[in-house]
């Protein structure tokens, strides 16, 4: 409850005008990301962070709120038509919430810049003490594409940083599922290989949480055309596979990675 208060997410009935500050798996997701950096010690003065695809989201002003520098970065052109859910960046602007923090701090504590997840070369190693990203990799064209990101990313974080995302989980399947196109949905084992693979560049996966949950929100999905139906958006069918969102943290080591 600490990270709603703090992002100003309403308790479930509260206002149902605002699906996304009611129980909806996005509201989760911020709060997920921000509590997982908090407790790693990340939001504080000193720390810097590297946030992708942030889109209008409410961290870059929190994390600023705590005395994080952050930069935050989205696409340079709306490829996917994301400004119509009012989920695209295309300045530093669209990051301030000034129910978060003052002007003058944000101003101090806040870049922006476009930034193509599928290319990251334009970033020095080790350079951020935290990156993260909310439900975003899965949007870059497969399951390989995700996760090539996700490990990519660890080249930017400092030794003894993190990296915290979340992404699409297949809650129906461990087998079939969407692996390429505009969404892909992860499954249990391809978040085990992204472990696997991660030790290869001394990182490590957190402990994953791959409860599904049998909460009646848990188990009554929403479907398409989503929000008409009076289900609350945690899970969802992604026709013909169960999606919810997932968290990740993952740690740098100290010591360089050697080649393999």
């Amino acid at each position: 409850m600490h990270w709603a208060d703090a992002l100003g997410i309403e308790p479930a009935g509260q206002d149902p005008d605002r699906p996304n500050r009611n129980i909806h798996r996005k509201a989760w997701e911020w709060c997920a990301i921000a509590a997982a950096l908090d407790e790693r010690g990340m939001l504080q003065p000193g720390r810097s962070g590297l946030g992708f695809a942030v889109g209008r989201e409410m961290l870059p002003s929190a994390f600023a709120a705590r005395g994080a520098q952050v930069l935050g970065t989205d696409l340079g052109a709306d490829e996917s038509g994301w400004s119509a859910t009012n989920e695209y960046a295309q300045s530093r602007e669209h990051l301030y919430h000034a129910d978060l923090v003052d002007r003058a701090t944000f101003d101090a504590g806040v870049r922006f810049q476009p930034a193509d997840m599928r290319d990251l070369g334009g970033f020095a190693d080790e350079s951020f003490d935290f990156v993260w990203s909310s439900c975003s990799f899965e949007h870059l064209g497969s399951l390989d594409a995700g996760l090539d990101f996700v490990i990519e990313a660890m080249r930017l974080v400092k030794p003894g940083g993190c990296a915290v995302h979340t992404t699409e989980y297949n809650v129906g399947s461990n087998t079939d599922t969407m692996d390429s196109g505009g969404s892909v949905i992860y499954r249990k084992q391809d978040i085990e290989q992204l472990g696997y693979l991660l030790r290869r560049k001394s990182a490590a996966l957190e402990k994953v949480d791959f409860d599904a949950g049998s909460h009646e929100h848990d188990i009554d999905y929403d479907y398409p055309p989503y929000w008409v139906h009076g289900r609350k958006h945690i899970k969802l069918l992604l026709p013909p596979y169960i999606s919810t969102s997932i968290l990740l943290i993952i740690r740098k080591g100290k010591a360089p990675a050697l080649p393999l």
